[in-house]
């Protein structure tokens, strides 16, 4: 093992994560002399490796997967407020001695709606399927930018725990996530100037799992899908999306935009985008 400065991505299990090749790429194209890993954690030895890594002088910070992004918590000595707010941490980053907590799932989940953001509506609406970890920091981040969130979950209790939870504001609502499952022939009235998000959030069509069983019905004219599984990138729900003429963005997009954030905090530098994410994306593909 080399005697570099290194960060690392830790979790059980660990093998599936693409962020030691996202991270190295951008190491690489900025050559800097350091290091990232994947790193095992179990449950079990979660507080030892914080323990050990809190004394490493070449440990600049590890990101965090599951099952540990809420385990983790009281073991560090400082929360950013959007990740207390979030409940999750998915970097941590020693600053002055200080081993200190973010969620940068949130602000990677937004990169690629900054363009929508970012054009004046006169209303914004997200209907947002899944209620786990990753909903938690997507619900706080759209609520942040004005949207309101229709949220679906087999418990729709869950979801309206979760709304009261973590997002802004108080129109929002929680329903059973089969009302999108069948047709509707509900007639959406005139969508200008006004924007309007579906977010898979939850594991549904990932490898292994069942499909989202989501109706386009339910969809206003303009509509942008985003669907943050990465395995596959291109899901069923965005093909049949991207087939119907909406616009899509994939979970590749949210990977590399919340990278982005762990890496700057990390190495000091920022990573080179624009037109090297194309060749980030065909390496994650090979």
């Amino acid at each position: 093992m080399s005697a570099r400065p290194y960060a690392e991505v830790i979790g059980d299990p660990i093998v599936q994560s693409k962020s030691p090749a996202i991270h190295g790429f951008w190491l690489e194209r900025l050559a800097i002399e350091a290091d990232y890993r994947a790193t095992h954690v179990t449950p079990e030895g979660l507080a030892a490796y914080i323990a050990e890594r809190r004394h490493d002088p070449l440990w600049r910070g590890c990101n965090v997967t599951m099952p540990h992004k809420q385990a983790v918590m009281p073991l560090i000595d400082r929360l950013d407020p959007l990740a207390a707010r979030i409940g999750a941490v998915n970097t941590i980053v020693p600053e002055d001695g200080a081993l200190v907590g973010y969620n940068t799932d949130a602000p990677g989940f937004m990169e690629p709606l900054q363009g929508l953001v970012d054009t004046p509506h006169l209303f914004r609406m997200a209907r947002v399927m899944g209620t786990g970890g990753a909903a938690r920091a997507i619900v706080a981040a759209l609520s942040d930018a004005g949207f309101v969130i229709v949220l679906a979950g087999r418990d729709p209790a869950k979801a309206a725990a979760l709304l009261a939870d973590v997002a802004r504001g108080s129109d929002h609502h929680a329903v059973d996530i089969a009302h999108f499952a069948t047709p509707t022939d509900f007639a959406f009235d005139d969508r200008d100037q006004c924007a309007d998000l579906v977010v898979n959030a939850s594991l549904l069509g990932m490898t292994g799992q069942p499909p989202l069983a989501y109706d386009l019905s339910h969809t206003p004219p303009g509509a942008v899908f985003y669907d943050i599984v990465t395995s596959p990138a291109d899901t069923d729900l965005l093909r049949r999306a991207r087939d119907a003429g909406f616009a899509t963005v994939d979970g590749l997009a949210m990977l590399i935009g919340q990278a982005d954030y762990a890496f700057r905090r990390f190495f000091g530098a920022t990573p080179v985008r624009g037109g090297d994410d194309a060749l980030l994306r065909a390496r994650l593909a090979a």
